[in-house]
């Protein structure tokens, strides 16, 4: 099948969004090739036209992502001509509408702001090999919080760990968010199953929510966090009721389309 594309960078949080229908069956294996043929990509996301939104986006693993929600809303805004524009979306993962606000900075870049939904729960977990840590956990991805301390897994032990532990909560997805408050900054870990992919991200919009909850949960009031990424800094806001909001930018940066054969 020919597959159209286009390749975004969101905070280094590398995305291909596919443009052409894919049955959704088929998906998993899409993107496992377009990813072969474009080897810097640390996910892939399947654009749609939905009822009651300007337009849908289903991940590979069928999980939530902010970065991605971003991409496709600067993607349509993009596609339309305007310079700034909000933008309603379906995404997996997310019961109801994700709302965006996507603004053009100069040619190929963007700023965007998403919506991103609360979190479903938040809890301490005991966890085999580490034992309690914090896990916020939205619909599609949970996310357990490692605050970076003296000791700390290798990366080889990290990435056994996040398999572990995703089977052992039963979620979609699981990232690992180490996290230095101090710093303000955070590496992401991401394992998502059902697409079969294990990345030390660049950024994690999931991620950096799940940290601004966590934070806001400590601290007992609003948050307004800005944490630096091995691709650059996200922004999350927790307001005083709670809802969340994350910026970052999002260049656009090629499109091309391939013959692939599942």
């Amino acid at each position: 099948m020919k597959v159209e594309y286009t390749v975004l960078d969101p905070t280094g949080n590398i995305t291909i969004l596919v443009t052409s229908s894919v049955e959704i069956s088929l998906q998993p294996s899409v993107a496992s090739k377009l990813m072969e043929l474009v080897p810097e990509t640390e996910q892939v996301g399947f654009l749609s036209e939905a009822e009651g939104c300007d337009i849908a986006l289903r991940m590979a693993g069928g999980e939530f992502c902010g970065n991605a929600s971003m991409c496709a809303a600067t993607y349509y805004v993009n596609e339309q001509g305007f310079e700034k524009c909000p933008v309603t979306l379906r995404v997996s993962g997310a019961d109801g509408t994700v709302a965006a606000e996507i603004e053009r900075l100069h040619e190929g870049k963007w700023r965007g702001t998403v919506d991103m939904p609360r979190p479903v729960k938040q809890e301490v977990v005991d966890l085999p090999g580490a034992g309690e840590l914090p896990v916020v956990s939205f619909d599609g991805i949970s996310h357990v919080i490692y605050e970076v301390s003296d000791s700390k897994p290798s990366r080889a032990e990290a990435e056994t760990l996040v398999c572990e532990w995703c089977r052992y909560l039963g979620v979609d997805a699981l990232g690992i968010m180490f996290l230095n408050t101090e710093a303000a900054s955070m590496t992401p870990l991401v394992y998502v199953p059902a697409a079969g992919t294990l990345f030390w991200e660049n950024s994690c919009a999931s991620g950096t929510t799940a940290c601004g909850a966590y934070v806001a949960a400590r601290s007992g009031g609003p948050v307004s966090l800005s944490l630096r990424q091995p691709g650059g800094s996200l922004e999350i806001r927790v307001s005083e009721d709670g809802a969340f909001g994350l910026s970052g930018t999002v260049c656009i940066t090629h499109s091309g389309s391939a013959e692939i054969t599942v």
